[in-house]
């Protein structure tokens, strides 16, 4: 029997409607969808109206993956691995618009770092599983380079792959990958928009139309426009607007191509977070001793007129597919990318106590009693002028087939990347006067000026890359997957920067070379990187019913000196030092997945474990006194609960406990636990709904999330780390007609006060979204 089924046959004109199988509502649980969107979502055709497809229990262990990727040859039931796939509904009903708001319903995922001590984030600063997963973010299965925060509005699904990704993606965190699926033409005609304001400042509208232009192709256009200030944040705001247009071609035959283009812009007002002073957790630095118990107002802002992020973010794919036949497919997709980004942000270091006759630090005061008088000095900043562009071609064969009795899944293919980052030097000039600590006004810029300085970083990474998967399916009950990839990268970076005679040599200074002037740009970096990773996976499912899986895997990933930043080093002290070795994690995950049959709820159970080695620490017995010897450990249970309970009501719900820590090295926490930095303990997301037979939807969910670990370092008094928190939200629609649904959004109804990320030092946090509403209005036709 065939098992790769094509998309591309429309269900005919005539042909009734046909029961939903036991297959299409396993799909339409795994994407959180009721099973009356995924009939519509059914494969298209010449027909006007689609009909529901009546697909058989091996069919669906084709193309009809969960996972947008030809690298997942199996539904998610059947996959070894804890994946989780965040439909568009569900985001839709949540009024999710960006990649980290989508990631609250991951529990433990999140942006929990707020950033070195001189250095304040931005964008997709995203956690996962213990370490730093914002290099590895996917569009549709290539990398999406640059920090910046990427908009939901042409995307249908955000896939969370948790474990060693290596073996699909090549270079990654250790601790898995997140892949965002774009909207594509289609040969459906529909038009939709949502229009969306809230009560601290947001104003949103989307559109979505898709249109036939003949009987196999057709356009799809998404846009969006956004002017929102960040609730709870003053003169904080995002403003964004972006389209994104998609031709396909071939539609509903043999071969079809697709061309996706995306131009998104943003000028933002970035945020330079709250001073940590006067929390619960503060221990005050001495001489500050008489703010413990004097927090800031935490929507004070401390920036100034100056302070912005500006991003242009493009994007064009090309994608062919072609189905030699039902059993073989063959695709290509070409991409190129470039992210631009410029911004300079107020930072914030709430060092030092000083009185009236000493004043030095950066809180000053005139009268010690009168917090009034108290001022905050603002000479810190944060800069980027950066480039990233990506040019990748990656070319699949999917074949299914069999040897005997034993029956194959078998995904290969090759990648070819160039990856390239270019990092212009700022210089900032001129200085902000001192701002009033607990009633700050922004709006003098001082004589603050900033430019580039002619200064340049510059890396690039170019990869070849090979990869086979198999599943080996032996009869009804058990599977075994097995998937090697090897890449082939070479990384050169070069740097200048502006060398100095001061003698003694400034912290962090380039002394210059003899006869060389002072402030003269020099060379500093010259470097190259290259060697073949080699990355595997082995995992194997035992089905006792068609409802269960057991399953167990083992994994290994790799990160490469550069892999994360494009930068390179010969300091014995840096993770990107060209002589190291690349960074590895070892996963090991046990599980089973269960689907109960009378309703289609999706449960799910894993243990895992990942070992994460080469990591370097302090050794005074090693060249330069640092070597490779370190290792951390993520070791935890996820549970979650995804799926109808009844025909009306559905429910994602997810359960993450984990233990990260530091087996080999010195501790990292400032509390001096062996605990991993910003990383919970334990975090549950969840969310529920239920339809009214008369149009009215109502839900909520709960989020938790533990406290975080703040990092050690020299800073004296800031906290330790975070108190744990819990908020609550809500919303309820109503279906006026066919057409038009109006829907309102409560966020943290109880107008819970916390730390959401904190900064390195501990000087400053992002605090939580307070109290908010949002009333939007959903269109379609």
């Amino acid at each position: 029997m065939a098992h790769i089924t094509s998309r591309k046959h429309a269900t005919p004109a005539s042909k009734p409607s046909q029961p939903l199988t036991a297959a299409t509502l396993l799909t339409s649980l795994a994407l959180g969808l009721p099973a009356s969107a995924v009939a519509q979502d059914a494969p298209s055709g010449p027909a006007a109206e689609p009909q529901a497809t009546t697909l058989d229990a091996v069919e669906v262990h084709g193309l009809n993956s969960f996972v947008v990727s030809p690298k997942f040859t199996q539904t998610l039931q059947d996959t070894p691995q804890t994946i989780e796939v965040l439909g568009k509904e569900l985001l839709q009903q949540q009024g999710a618009t960006t990649l980290a708001e989508a990631l609250r319903n991951s529990p433990g995922v999140g942006t929990f770092y707020a950033g070195e001590n001189g250095n304040t984030t931005t964008g997709d600063t995203l956690y996962m599983r213990g370490f730093d997963s914002s290099s590895s973010i996917f569009v549709d299965g290539a990398r999406d380079l640059g920090a910046v925060s990427r908009d939901l509005f042409n995307i249908d699904q955000v896939e969370v792959v948790k474990g060693p990704a290596g073996t699909d993606t090549g270079r990654s965190a250790p601790t898995g990958a997140i892949n965002m699926v774009s909207k594509q033409a289609n040969l459906r005609g529909a038009t939709s928009a949502s229009l969306s304001a809230g009560n601290e400042g947001q104003q949103r509208a989307t559109a979505d139309w898709n249109t036939r232009l003949g009987d196999t192709s057709a356009l799809r256009l998404n846009a969006m426009w956004q002017d929102s200030d960040v609730a709870g944040r003053g003169p904080v705001n995002n403003a964004r607007w972006g389209i994104a247009p998609s031709l396909g071609f071939g539609l509903g035959t043999d071969t079809r191509v697709f061309l996706n283009l995306l131009y998104v812009r943003q000028d933002n007002v970035p945020d330079g977070f709250v001073p940590t002073i006067g929390l619960p957790s503060w221990m005050p630095q001495p001489g500050l001793e008489q703010l413990s118990g004097h927090p800031v107002d935490r929507e004070n802002f401390y920036g100034s007129p100056l302070d912005h992020d500006d991003v242009t973010a493009q994007m064009a794919t090309l994608r062919l597919e072609h189905d030699v036949s039902d059993t073989l497919k063959l695709s290509n997709t070409l991409r190129w990318g470039k992210t631009g980004q410029e911004y300079l942000i107020t930072s914030l270091m709430t060092t030092g106590g000083t009185d009236e006759d000493e004043q030095a630090g950066n809180i000053r005061w005139t009268d010690k009693d009168d917090l009034s008088t108290y001022t905050l000095v603002r000479g810190t900043f944060s800069s980027r002028d950066q480039e990233n562009t990506i040019l990748t071609d990656q070319l699949n064969l999917r074949a299914d087939f069999s040897t005997g009795a034993v029956e194959h899944f078998l995904s290969t293919g090759l990648e070819l990347t160039r990856e390239e980052q270019s990092a212009h030097g700022i210089a900032v000039s001129g200085s902000l006067d001192p701002i009033s600590l607990y009633d700050p006004d922004w709006r003098d810029a001082g004589t603050l000026a900033y430019g580039r300085n002619g200064t340049v970083a510059n890396g690039r990474t170019d990869t070849a890359a090979l990869y086979v998967f198999d599943t080996l399916k032996f009869g009804e009950r058990f599977l075994l997957t097995a998937g090697v990839r090897a890449d082939r990268y070479t990384t050169d970076y070069d740097a200048t920067g502006i060398c100095t005679t001061v003698v003694p040599l400034p912290r962090r200074g380039i002394a210059c070379p003899s006869g060389v002037a002072d402030g003269s740009i020099i060379p500093t970096a010259d470097l190259e990187s290259s060697d073949t990773l080699l990355n595997y996976k082995l995992g194997a499912v035992y089905k006792p019913t068609e409802a269960v899986s057991l399953y167990a895997n083992a994994a290994l990933s790799q990160q490469p000196p550069g892999g994360a930043n494009f930068s390179l080093s010969e300091a014995a002290n840096s993770a990107d030092n060209i002589n190291n070795d690349p960074q590895k994690a070892r996963t090991y995950e046990v599980g089973t997945k269960w689907v109960l049959p009378e309703n289609g709820l999706a449960l799910n159970l894993a243990l895992f474990q990942t070992n994460v080695s080469n990591e370097i620490v302090a050794d005074t017995g090693a060249p330069g006194g640092y070597s490779q010897t370190g290792e951390k450990r993520v070791q935890g249970v996820e549970v979650s609960a995804i799926g109808n309970i009844t025909d009306h009501w559905n429910l994602s719900l997810g359960y993450l406990h984990q233990d990260a820590t530091v087996t080999e090295g010195a501790s990292l926490a400032e509390d001096g636990s062996r605990n991993l930095t910003y990383t919970p303990d334990e975090a549950v997301t969840s969310w529920t709904t239920y339809q009214f037979p008369f149009g009215l939807t109502v839900g909520g969910g709960v989020r938790y999330t533990a406290g975080l670990h703040k990092g050690t370092d020299g800073a004296v008094g800031t906290p330790q780390s975070t108190k744990s928190w819990t908020v609550y939200d809500a919303m309820v629609s109503y279906a006026v007609n066919d057409s038009v649904s109006l829907r309102l959004n409560g966020y943290n109804l109880f107008d819970k006060q916390y730390v959401a990320a904190i900064n390195k030092s501990g000087y400053r946090y992002t605090p939580g979204a307070p109290r908010t509403f949002m009333l939007s209005a959903d269109i379609r036709f």
